[in-house]
């Protein structure tokens, strides 16, 4: 959009601002408390990282990492374990679960006449 000022013709930059657009459709663009303040950051959040405070929330959502939660499953999978067929199940959520799990943390497979073991490695 041009505009006429004391040194001629300007290009005045316009912008879309959605969520105005959005709070003043809804009639409530007004109505805004915070006025563009947010709340003060408490101490204990400037104080650590970006990885820790992704954690700390993480973990307070309940989110729990893919390789978590396939441990957990092999774990349950192990302590029910019968069968060949049964190893050879849980066997392929190992091979899953090691490709995916920071490499410290990786473990062997599970063999049918060593269940008791697993159950102490996995539980």
């Amino acid at each position: 959009m041009w505009v006429k000022n004391k040194g001629g013709m300007k290009m005045e930059k316009k912008y879309r601002d959605f969520i105005g657009d959005i709070l003043s459709a809804s009639g409530e663009k007004d109505n805004y408390q915070g006025k563009g303040k947010g709340q003060p950051l408490s101490k204990r959040y400037v104080e650590k990282d970006i990885f820790q405070n992704f954690q700390e929330k993480a973990k307070e959502a309940g989110y729990l990492p893919a390789w978590l939660q396939l441990q957990k499953e092999i774990s349950a999978l192990i302590d029910d374990a019968k069968t060949q067929e049964d190893v050879d199940v849980i066997n392929e959520k190992v091979r899953k679960y090691n490709r995916i799990c920071p490499p410290p943390m990786q473990k062997m497979r599970v063999f049918l006449d060593e269940l008791d073991r697993a159950k102490k490695q996995w539980g």
